[in-house]
């Protein structure tokens, strides 16, 4: 089994815990961004590397500044 990426899992949390305050589930927010409902789970999970275009569509179904969903996540 294949180590998770502290990274990759810094910004899945980041993106469960935004998509969580905006009581989105993960198939409104994968519609809302246009993206399969598996790569936001794949995503939150940190078993996925999202390209920037990916992360800013997230950012923007979120209603959320792109900046705000990277904090922290170094």
């Amino acid at each position: 089994m294949q180590k998770r990426d502290p990274i990759l899992a810094a910004f899945g949390r980041r993106v469960r815990t935004q998509r969580d305050a905006k009581g989105l589930s993960q198939e409104q927010l994968a519609e809302k961004a246009d993206l399969d409902r598996t790569y936001i789970s794949d995503i939150e999970r940190g078993a996925r590397n999202p390209g920037i275009k990916n992360v800013v569509r997230l950012a923007r179904a979120l209603g959320i500044p792109t900046a705000k969903l990277v904090e922290g996540v170094d």
